[in-house]
């Protein structure tokens, strides 16, 4: 792990976005977002994704200018067309208008098609979360294959990550998961340092669990499997089809287009707990549960039980204003960082 300064880090990922043709506007939000998620340890959806994004802009398959397009608007409902723009970008302007309209009915919900990939869930849930609101995101990709369905062997789903982020009386809880045992980023991390998984978490084209990471690249294609793994994963297949029910089937948009456009379709829902019990007594209720579950004895004394939120909040509380990346990141970013004639930063 290599440390940066926050600031030359953000310059250095809004330098290489406007050289590949994003707009000032854009590049500094989509890096802003970017930057916050490696803050939070989550180094496989942070600056990392810069180089995937790069070929996007300049191949013109992530739209860089123009807004997304008001389908319908219900008030308390909304279907957004995102045109491929920047997921970061069109997710915190949904994002606004959904705290908004909460604030007025109590929850907003948005279902948004063809935005482009919005990166880390729980780093947009922490937005809602911090003001106050209970907050849903759901997202996958009409044209991804690369998880079976739980029985098959061959790719259709996308891992189709979910997130939910609520406010306590200290920081948000922030739970961040999704419908397959683990990520495309993650996949691909494994790849590129040769490394395999600790558990079977794929199967191959044949249909056998292996740790091997590759199996993606194999002809034909081997999968990720769904959260439950050989035994259990019909609860993993049954949350997939649920984000893409979501995403796909509320934005009217989906696998029935035959898409074949990186792209992230979006689901939406921002709740205000002072239409329900009211804001003070969620934020007792939930924060007491936190509190149980943390005293809870632990299987291992050396650790102790977490909620989700707890590793990012310590994360962001370490961080002093510096930002720690993996080597493999950093071999990447910097091949960007030449091809596209942008100095890498120095080391902090």
């Amino acid at each position: 792990m290599t440390a940066y300064q926050r600031d030359d880090l953000l310059a250095f990922a809004v330098a290489l976005l406007t050289r590949a043709g994003l707009p000032d506007d854009k590049a500094a939000v989509v890096a802003e977002l970017l930057v916050q998620t490696d803050e939070m340890g989550v180094t496989t959806h942070g600056v990392s994704l810069i180089p995937y994004y790069l070929p996007e802009l300049t191949g013109g398959t992530m739209t860089t200018e123009g807004m997304h397009e008001v389908v319908q608007d219900r008030k308390v409902t909304m279907v957004w067309d995102g045109n491929y723009l920047p997921g970061h970008w069109l997710m915190g302007q949904a994002l606004e208008v959904c705290m908004d309209r909460a604030a007025e009915f109590g929850m907003a919900a948005l279902s948004m098609r063809r935005a482009h990939h919005i990166g880390c869930l729980s780093t947009l849930t922490r937005i809602a979360a911090e003001r106050g609101f209970v907050c849903y995101i759901a997202t996958s990709d009409p044209s991804g294959k690369w998880v079976a369905p739980f029985g098959g062997t061959e790719p259709l789903l996308t891992p189709n990550p979910w997130a939910v982020g609520y406010p306590t009386e200290g920081h948000p809880v922030l739970i961040d998961t999704c419908a397959s045992i683990t990520t495309v980023s993650k996949v691909r991390e494994y790849i590129n340092t040769g490394a395999e998984f600790a558990h079977p978490w794929m199967l191959s084209a044949e249909g056998t669990p292996t740790t091997d990471p590759t199996v993606v690249n194999a002809s034909p294609k081997g999968t990720l499997m769904p959260v439950g793994g050989a035994d259990h994963g019909h609860k993993g297949f049954a949350m997939a089809l649920m984000v893409e029910m979501l995403t796909q089937g509320l934005s009217g948009h989906g696998r029935a287009e035959d898409v074949s456009r990186w792209g992230g379709n979006v689901f939406l829902q921002v709740i205000d707990p002072e239409a329900f019990g009211g804001r003070a007594a969620f934020l007792r209720e939930v924060s007491h549960l936190g509190d149980l579950c943390r005293a809870n004895r632990p299987a291992d004394p050396a650790r102790p039980v977490r909620m989700p939120g707890d590793r990012a909040q310590q994360a962001l509380s370490g961080a002093k204003g510096r930002v720690r990346l993996p080597d493999e990141v950093i071999t990447r970013l910097a091949a960007s960082a030449a091809e596209f004639d942008v100095a890498l930063p120095a080391a902090a």
